[in-house]
């Protein structure tokens, strides 16, 4: 890997993202687009409450979204100062040091992977047995999942304002039709209003750890608002309010959703008829008041639901790959985007061939895609995104203990250091709960080797990354400054934010 970046005069790719594209209401199409409310309803609730056997899953939503909103006080104004595609790698570099970062980046690339190719499994899974039921076509799952990845792939490679369009019919939709389930579960013959949904004392008794990590699995995405950053309009503003914005109608939406489910199915009876009933229970709620045609068109969103978070995810991986390539940190053809899309092509395909050998690799070896892939995949990712968060939380904290910036001491200190603490505590309880997440036994292969995968990366990462330190100085020296960095020529989008020079940034 050259320490130069040349490119020919006819090459067609070029090493900026476009810019101007997305608004705030784009970004936050894209940011709950990866949370998929319909699929974490549908899905995730009923699932953590038959693994928990917990019913305090509202109250776990609220408290999950206090913390993240804590936490985002300094994400968001570190974003101020910094943007960069690649967010978290990019502000691990900037605070904690550039192997740590390139460490972090590793550790987003496998997390988000494992979200990405879950879906495949999960949509596979979900559509094969409702095609035969309503055309009676019986095809095994990974044909579903290839249409659905070929979908993904195709726009992957188009205008992200595109995919922001796609998204947003997808998203609308899937809202409307939760809230309009969740009232008609209100309206149900069942429904008794219930106070366990929202009992803060569920979130300190036994189990609570697996609760609050099946919560934050459902908000996983929100930190796209600092993705796509360098996309945005005036980003100082739509970053910020993207990511509040994002994380309070995830909140009430989930919470709102749950309560009602919990009520309508019962407090006493909703956690056996989670483990009996699964992701149909909230369908089958609201089937008496809505009836069976509303029953199939929730299944169908159910669908698009997981392929709004295909593309969601897809995005974000690319553009990881997009700014590792513009670095130098990874191969750089992967810092090429299409000119007039702005698209990272070469990253969106890469992503696009893992997906593929994945969906192969289970077809071929005939494991089970519900359970092996969706919801390994999905705990598994939820779980590596929680621990990146966290080391997110140290390196706001310490990137602004070393630059001077106007924000004030909310911003830099108060509220960086809580949510981190807070952070470390919903990391340990994930940890030490991920037998129960994962519901094999706490000596299994597979208890240990998910935890154990980000680990083995974000080692391997920092290794990388000291090898380019002695090896490659000039790539080195561009780790974590985007369209700054030495390798890409400087200038650019970023230096036309006049991002913040990092005072002692040489490590």
């Amino acid at each position: 890997m050259s320490s130069t970046a040349t490119q020919p005069a006819e090459s067609q790719l070029s090493n900026a993202l476009a810019r101007d594209r997305l608004g705030v209401a784009a970004v936050v199409f894209f940011v709950m687009s990866a949370a998929a409310p319909l699929t974490v309803v549908a899905g995730v609730v009923p699932t953590g409450l038959a693994v928990t056997g917990l019913t305090g899953i509202s109250i776990a939503f609220i408290a999950v979204a206090v913390i993240l909103a804590i936490f985002s006080v300094g994400y968001v104004a570190m974003a101020r100062h910094i943007s960069n595609a690649g967010a978290f790698y990019a502000y691990v570099a900037r605070g904690l040091g550039r192997p740590t970062g390139v460490g972090a980046s590793w550790v987003a690339l496998l997390a988000y992977n494992m979200f990405q190719c879950a879906s495949y499994g999960g949509f596979g899974a979900i559509a094969q047995p409702l095609f035969v039921d309503w055309f009676g076509i019986d095809l095994p799952w990974w044909a579903f999942g290839l249409v659905a990845w070929a979908l993904v792939a195709v726009l992957g490679v188009r205008d992200v304002a595109v995919n922001g369009k796609v998204l947003a019919t997808l998203l609308v939709a899937e809202i409307a039709l939760t809230v309009v389930f969740s009232i008609a579960e209100i309206l149900s013959d069942g429904f008794h209003p219930s106070s366990a949904p929202v009992d803060v004392s569920s979130l300190t008794g036994a189990g609570s750890g697996a609760l609050l990590v099946m919560a934050i699995t459902g908000f996983v995405g929100f930190e796209q608002s600092v993705v796509f950053s360098e996309e945005s309009r005036d980003p100082k503003r739509t970053v910020p309010r993207s990511t509040y914005i994002a994380i309070a109608l995830i909140a009430v939406i989930y919470a709102f959703a749950s309560w009602a489910m919990i009520s309508a199915a019962g407090a006493d009876q909703v956690v056996a008829r989670s483990v009996e009933e699964g992701p149909e229970l909230f369908f089958n709620l609201a089937a008496g008041p809505l009836g069976s045609i509303a029953l199939h068109l929730g299944h169908i969103l159910f669908l698009t639901s997981l392929i709004a978070a295909m593309i969601s995810f897809h995005n974000i991986i690319s553009r990881y790959m997009f700014s590792l390539g513009r670095e130098g940190v990874v191969p750089r053809l992967f810092g090429r985007t299409v000119p007039g899309t702005g698209a990272p092509k070469n990253g969106s395909l890469a992503q696009s061939a893992v997906g593929l050998i994945v969906i192969v690799a289970y077809a071929v070896a005939g494991w089970d895609p519900l359970v092996q892939l969706f919801f390994w995949g999905g705990t598994g990712g939820g779980l590596g995104v929680l621990l990146l968060i966290t080391l997110t939380g140290f390196a706001v904290i310490a990137y602004f203990a070393r630059n001077r910036t106007d924000e004030d001491v909310l911003h830099r200190i108060i509220a960086p250091v809580i949510g981190a603490v807070l952070l470390v505590i919903v990391s340990y309880l994930a940890l030490s709960n991920i037998a129960t997440l994962l519901g094999v036994d706490p000596d299994s292969t597979t208890a240990v080797a998910v935890p154990g995968s980000f680990l083995v990366v974000l080692v391997a990462g920092i290794i990388w990354g000291l090898f380019l330190r002695s090896s490659r100085p000039q790539v080195y020296s561009g780790i974590g400054m985007g369209a700054n960095s030495a390798t890409t020529g400087g200038g650019g989008f970023s230096a036309a934010l006049n991002e913040t020079p990092d005072q002692g940034y040489h490590r």
